[in-house]
């Protein structure tokens, strides 16, 4: 587990959902006024669906309010963009068609591409097109959504995969052991350098990983994808409900809340 992450438990789902969508207003505003605009790389899953619902519903009188967002993707699975399996489905019938965000502000990656590799590619050219980074550098997105598996895996990077160990690309191909095995996703280099890493968890399906990434027992639990992520600068915000925290020890737990 990376050094000193802020770790929010709270109480129901309807909190939980409440505290993550004001985390990424206040990132957004903060970003904005800072520089402009606004980065945000998506994650797939029910968990942040419901997020981006609470954050559709909080700006449907005023969707001009995400005209400086550029929305990106942490990891795609390679089925075509109306697939049920698709991170770009779920987030453009949660987030995108409810605050009819503009096709130039959506960054997908081409998951029916033929060739993974080459998709894989082509969005790491468009990351560096649209975040202006160093060639030489990674770019730093303002806010990057992540969950976790029940394996320890992040975005797509998979335990014992060689999309762990990449160090050059930005953005690279994962191998899944369940579900569409071929997925496109970040690497830990671009995952790293954002300016606030955001994890979301929630359920008891969730707790026993949550404990073995906070309270390691066994060198496996330190090697699984989760605990790489180490933003170089930035910040590591967890956001948990009583129950995907609820294995861990009384004190830890306690001495990581925060009030919503």
């Amino acid at each position: 587990m990376s050094a000193r992450p802020e770790v929010h438990v709270l109480d129901d789902i309807a909190q939980w959902t409440a505290q993550a969508a004001a985390l990424t207003r206040d990132l957004q505003h903060q970003a904005v006024h800072e520089r402009g605009r606004f980065l945000v790389a998506l994650s797939g899953g029910r968990t942040p669906e419901q997020v981006y619902r609470r954050l559709a519903s909080q700006s449907s009188t005023a969707p001009q309010d995400w005209s400086s967002t550029h929305f990106f993707f942490s990891d795609e699975r390679c089925v075509p963009p109306d697939h049920p399996d698709s991170n770009y489905h779920l987030a453009e019938a949660a987030l995108f068609r409810p605050l009819n965000i503009p096709e130039d502000r959506i960054h997908r990656m081409r998951g029916e591409h033929p060739n993974p590799d080459a998709a894989a590619r082509e969005y790491e050219d468009m990351l560096r097109a649209v975040t202006r980074a160093d060639p030489a550098g990674w770019p730093q997105l303002d806010l990057l959504m992540l969950g976790i598996g029940n394996d320890g895996h992040t975005a797509s990077l998979f335990p014992g995969t060689d999309a762990l160990q990449e160090r050059r690309r930005w953005v690279t191909v994962g191998l899944a052991p369940s579900g569409p095995p071929s997925r496109l996703t970040l690497t830990l280099g671009v995952i790293n350098q954002a300016t606030v890493v955001l994890f979301l968890a929630t359920g008891d399906g969730k707790a026993d990983i949550v404990k073995a990434l906070f309270e390691p027992k066994k060198d496996a639990d330190r090697e699984l994808p989760t605990p790489l992520v180490r933003p170089a600068r930035g910040r590591l915000n967890w956001v948990l409900d009583h129950p995907a925290a609820a294995k861990l020890a009384g004190h830890h737990a306690e001495s990581h809340k925060r009030p919503t």
